[in-house]
């Protein structure tokens, strides 16, 4: 061989080795690629990203700013007008104290397992009640629709009260309040107190005739009461305002619409405890009755408190959820919340009975004044004898022991006469023992006690500001609840939506400010979302539970807590949960046919409340409240189940939904059915950068638009592609 030769060999043995080298790099090279390609793949799945049909730009989803703005909002949310008015009402007619044993095993069976579901799927699939269900499985999309509907409902009616809240919060600013003394009526001869006043009170007065103007019954429209109208329109501006950016503006406003209502209870506990008769109150409240804890109606409305305290399958709830990232610790989210929606509650309890104890102290007082002059005028008339009397009564300064002494022994002694006498025990239990709820606490009850406040025009301020804030705060949820669904699956604009969606609100509530109004909102509050619900959380639990699969869903919240969470959700979620949801829809139902369909309307002549029975058309109202609310879940399922929609877009692809992901179905396609990339024929498609696009393909299953920056980009994977690993929530 030439001496060159080896040189030459050399040169070619050098250039093959480097050639070898270069190989084995861009082997490696493209090896990682391929890895990080495939991590590409799962990190978009991972991604706060949406991809939609029709979208070529991916959308990236709002965030809270912090943590604390979060929990805000879910705690204005679930702590709303219901824990000011309705909580003290039951706990004080189930048993007082011991009401609080069902209600709080009832929180953790039924209130913390179903609200932990409700926020892990929300932040998980990070979208609202349509989308959510829809991903689950499509043929339950109808849940979805149906939170949205009763959140219209209850929104509807639920801003009436936040326009009654401001309308006396704007009368608060003066003194006397205008609901301290009874109207003065004159006439050609002489003066006189209104007389519709006089058979009630002030307060009471002033709530049917000067802030409702209240028709007779439902069929007496009476036309729209202009003052009440004013001020459901600056409700739903408010409204609308604070939700027009969505949690970017409404977030912001969640720093004092959720903090001032526990500034203000605050307030009014320490005022309140400083006050005559606050402990006769609040002993009162948390006396047990435990004979009553056993009754099965006392468990079933502690149920029902707990459901819609935590505002469960309004879909608010898994909205607010949505906007989190993947790993926030939702387990320790629900807990909270929960515990500080009780929380809430006891102590807006403790707000109301020390209230209501110094009002009970304060009419006890005029009734024993009253009773003790009937006393000495039966004395001088010798109706009675003075040898009844103990020696150390003194009439002119008689205390409520003395009086009841007193009147313990005329009725033992003139106990055939007794009844003829006209006399009064004056217990200040008998007082306490009057439940009142709602509206009837809030703007009757509570507002009569400050008027014996010192100084009451500011502690109506502040208690109408609470109540306006706490309405607020739960309203955001609602129309969070209706927006966000809306907005995640048809893409429009955030901010035309909820203008319109304002809008059409304001327009059919006007409903509720006709002088019938109240009774509307009667009808509303009880047929428009109690059943309905029920039946949402029902199809949730067993949406998520059944279908998608609790051990699957387990291991989905592993992957997104970073811990397992216990399996007592596991038993609560599959057995406990649903069989108690079960129980109380029965029990709501048997309730419902037991009670008299009907409402309490105001007579003016006699300024009383009188059941009234609603009408054949107000019967149908309640029915369609009922069937329109629950409709939209089975039609999506038969439209699902029979394929009534075609879903082509041009002569590109269908789409469907198949466990939980997007699948595209070509129509007519054309071309190689082994090549990587639609369109193109083997021989076209060039060589494969890993680095940018991977794209699995099975012989025979349909190919996928290849497109990066398509409708279907990575990430959207064929559902039947039994080598690629089927994703889960």
């Amino acid at each position: 061989m030439p001496k060159n030769s080896k040189v030459v060999k050399r040169e070619l043995d050098d250039e093959v080795i480097e050639s070898v080298k270069d190989l084995l790099s861009n082997e490696d090279s493209s090896d990682d690629a391929f890895k990080k390609s495939e991590l590409m793949v799962d990190d978009q799945e991972e991604k706060d990203v949406d991809v939609e049909e029709g979208s070529d730009v991916e959308d990236e989803r709002p965030a809270w700013n912090s943590k604390l703005q979060y929990i805000l909002a879910q705690v204005g949310f679930s702590v709303g007008l219901g824990n000011v008015w309705r909580f003290p009402y039951l706990c004080q007619k189930n048993g007082g104290g011991a009401y609080l044993v069902p209600y709080l095993i009832l929180l953790l069976i039924i209130g913390i397992p179903l609200f932990f579901l409700e926020l892990a799927v929300g932040q998980r699939i990070r979208r609202g009640s349509i989308g959510v269900w829809n991903y689950i499985s499509p043929k339950l999309g109808g849940i979805g629709f149906a939170s949205c509907v009763v959140c219209f409902f209850v929104a509807l009616y639920y801003n009436v009260i936040i326009g009654w809240s401001l309308f006396y919060f704007s009368q608060s600013f003066q003194h006397p309040l205008p609901w301290d003394q009874c109207p003065l009526v004159k006439n050609a001869s002489h003066t006189f107190v209104e007389p519709e006043c006089e058979k009630s009170s002030a307060t009471t007065y002033y709530w049917y005739r000067e802030a409702l103007n209240i028709s007779s019954s439902l069929s007496e429209s009476g036309g729209l009461n202009w003052k009440m109208t004013i001020c459901l329109l600056a409700a739903w501006v408010m409204v609308c305002l604070a939700m027009i950016k969505g949690i970017q503006s409404s977030g912001k406003i969640m720093y004092f619409s959720s903090l001032f209502p526990y500034v203000v209870l605050l307030c009014f506990l320490i005022r309140g405890l400083l006050l005559n008769g606050s402990v006769d109150g609040i002993r009162h409240m948390f006396t047990p009755k435990l004979e009553i804890m056993l009754e099965p109606k006392v468990w079933r409305e502690a149920a029902t408190q707990v459901f819609f305290a935590l505002g469960l399958g309004f879909g608010g709830v898994i909205a607010f959820s949505s906007y989190n990232k993947r790993d926030n610790n939702c387990h320790f989210d629900a807990v909270l919340v929960s515990f500080i929606n009780f929380f809430t509650s006891v102590l807006a309890t403790l707000v109301v009975f020390a209230v209501l104890g110094f009002k009970a102290n304060i009419i006890n007082e005029k009734c024993v004044i009253q009773n003790s002059e009937k006393i000495l005028k039966l004395l001088k008339m010798g109706n009675l004898s003075q040898d009844m009397i103990p020696h150390h009564i003194n009439f002119s300064s008689i205390t409520a022991e003395d009086y009841n002494l007193v009147y313990d022994i005329i009725q033992k002694v003139k106990e055939e006469q007794f009844d003829s006498l006209g006399l009064k025990s004056c217990q200040i239990e008998d007082e306490l023992d009057k439940a009142v709820q709602g509206t009837g606490l809030a703007f009757i009850a509570f507002t009569e006690a400050m008027t014996h406040f010192p100084a009451s025009p500011f502690w109506s301020v502040m208690f109408f500001l609470m109540l306006v804030n706490l309405g607020l705060g739960s309203m955001f949820g609602t129309i969070e609840g209706i927006i966000t669904p809306i907005v995640d699956t048809f893409k429009v604009r955030k901010e035309i939506l909820t203008v319109i969606c304002c809008l059409v609100a304001f327009f059919i509530g006007l409903i509720f400010v006709q002088r019938s109004g109240n009774y509307f909102v009667t009808m509303f509050d009880d047929y428009s979302a109690t059943l309905p619900l029920l039946i949402v959380v029902i199809l949730e639990n067993i949406a998520v539970i059944r279908i998608y699969g609790i051990d699957k869903f387990m291991e989905d919240l592993k992957d997104m807590l970073g811990f397992s969470p216990s399996q007592y959700y596991y038993y609560m979620w599959k057995y406990v949960s649903p069989f108690v949801l079960l129980c109380l829809l029965v029990a709501s139902i048997v309730q419902m046919g037991l009670s008299p369909p009907g409402y309490n309307a105001w007579i003016e002549e006699t300024a009383m409340e009188e059941f009234h029975s609603y009408p054949t058309w107000g019967m149908i109202v309640c029915i369609s409240l009922m069937v329109l609310a629950i409709l939209p879940v089975p039609i999506v399922f038969m439209v699902r189940r029979c394929n009534l929609i075609d879903d082509s877009s041009g002569s590109l692809a269908s789409v469907s939904y198949k466990r939980g992901r997007i699948i595209k179905e070509p129509v007519n396609l054309e071309g190689d059915n082994t090549s990587l990339i639609h369109g193109k024929s083997p021989s076209e498609v060039s060589s494969p950068n890993f680095g940018k696009n991977i794209y699995r393909k099975q012989t025979g299953s349909p190919t996928l638009d290849t497109a990066p920056n398509g409708r279907y980009g990575i990430g959207y994977l064929m559902a039947d592609m039994p080598d690629m690993p089927e994703s889960d929530l």
